[in-house]
């Protein structure tokens, strides 16, 4: 009777196999990335050709005193497949409220898996209480060499790193701190501030770039803004009244804020227009409706503002204490501005975050660079105002490569040709990928250029 028993037991399990096979196999890729103590997976996504995890990551708040409260890090993870390299990309600020598939150029150049990390203290990835000293260049660094470690528990290929702007930094300190972690960088358009009152660069670059019909333009626009200061900071105001907008917590006042709108208006041409859009730059005797809709079209009135820097707070507190910042004389301004000294990073904190800047980092990361990095590929625009004080590479296995004609978002595929096929030849070289990979470039993936939006800034 047992045995009967046994055996009509046994007939239900061969029935109830395929099913039961494909739960308890289950899904080996699921299994693996729940094995990896401190992560969770938040959702997942199913492409053609691809699977898209959000998740978190469990970190120490500081990593030198592990045991002394943690945090929840976002990531997100795009999978094609086990044997792909993986690219780690972090564009140093935080991930999108509902994070969406999308892949980097060198993801797409490679075919690859991809990493993409919140920088901590961002978005959600904030401990609490928050402890400010504990955001700093080797604390991010450390929170990206544990997440390697974990997930080379699944990836066991190459690896590369990418950024752009202040993620193409945060790529560049990363490898510094753990140069044993990835295969190569791929820094996109990443200052290199090293010494931060040495700024005549960025002067130096306003001098020169582009036409000077063009410079004194865009020169007249600043002008003439300020001395209709007395017009157009009430309609700051109104504008603020009706969006809600103050100014208290950060940036003081109105007039502060429009004044810094103003002094940021050049800077934000340059960072995300072209040489062919001098044209839009208004005359002198433009209405002061063209000449405030135009500083709102590049600049935007509500970035210096209470509701917008917050969520920058961050990075404003890092370019204060550690990163830098740029410092522009505004000669053609003397005499217009009413705040002097108001272009620095810590006015744009609230009063408890703000930091005296401490030099030692960016040297020790610029001597570095210049001397023991190897395997490290930049990307600069030529009329980037970023790319005024650039990384400066050695010769072991390192390049760096400016894309002609090119703004803040200068990438590979904008290089000459020639500079183009060098690039993606060390990059698929260090990833261990064919010279000949066609890449699958999945429509249902947008291109994610890394970079922050100028209506909440780089």
């Amino acid at each position: 009777m047992r045995l009967r028993i046994m055996a009509v037991l046994a007939s239900i399990l061969v029935v109830l196999s395929p099913a039961t096979a494909a739960r308890a196999a289950e899904d080996p890729l699921l299994d693996q990335l729940r094995a990896i103590a401190g992560l969770s997976v938040i959702s997942e996504t199913q492409g053609a050709g691809y699977r898209f995890f959000v998740l978190t990551y469990r970190q120490p708040a500081d990593h030198r005193h592990p045991g002394q409260g943690a945090f929840e890090q976002r990531l997100t993870l795009l999978h094609r497949s086990s044997d792909a390299p993986v690219v780690l990309a972090t564009n140093g600020y935080g991930l999108a409220a509902a994070p969406r598939p999308a892949q980097t150029e060198p993801t797409a150049l490679l075919g690859a898996n991809q990493v993409s990390v919140e920088h901590r203290f961002f978005g959600p990835s904030r401990p609490a209480p928050a402890d400010w000293s504990h955001l700093n260049i080797w604390q991010q660094a450390t929170d990206e060499h544990r997440i390697v470690t974990a997930f080379k528990t699944v990836y066991d290929g190459r690896w590369i790193q990418t950024g752009a702007s202040k993620g193409g930094m945060t790529s560049v300190y990363h490898r510094r701190f753990y140069p044993n972690d990835v295969d190569g960088v791929v820094a996109y358009v990443a200052p290199n501030d090293v010494v931060n009152p040495a700024d005549r660069a960025y002067d130096r670059f306003f001098d020169t770039v582009g036409t000077p019909e063009c410079r004194a333009a865009l020169d007249g626009v600043q002008q003439e803004a300020l001395r209709r200061r007395d017009r157009l900071v009430p309609r700051l105001e109104a504008a603020a009244a009706a969006g809600g907008w103050t100014f208290g917590r950060t940036i003081g006042t109105a007039d502060r804020s429009f004044e810094m709108t103003v002094l940021d208006s050049v800077w934000a041409f340059w960072q995300y227009s072209s040489a062919a859009d001098c044209a839009t730059v208004p005359a002198a005797t433009a209405t002061d409706d063209a000449l405030y809709g135009w500083i709102d079209d590049v600049a935007g009135w509500s970035f210096y503002t209470d509701q917008t820097l917050e969520y920058y707070w961050p990075y404003y507190y890092q370019a204060a204490s550690q990163l830098g910042w740029p410092s522009l004389r505004f000669e053609h301004l003397r005499g217009l501005r009413a705040h002097p000294g108001l272009y620095t990073a810590n006015a744009s904190l609230p009063a408890e975050l703000r930091r005296a800047h401490h030099p030692l980092p960016m040297l020790d990361v610029d001597l570095w660079v210049r001397t023991n990095a190897e395997r490290m590929l930049f990307i600069y625009g030529e009329n980037d105002p970023w790319g005024a004080e650039r990384f400066t590479p050695n010769k072991r296995d390192s390049a760096l490569f400016v894309a002609p004609g090119a703004n803040h978002g200068a990438n590979i595929s904008r290089l000459d040709p020639a500079d183009a096929a060098a690039a993606t030849a060390m990059l698929r070289r260090w990833a261990g990928a064919p010279a000949t990979l066609v890449a699958p470039l999945a429509v249902d993936l947008p291109f994610d250029d890394m970079l922050a939006d100028r209506r909440r800034i780089d």
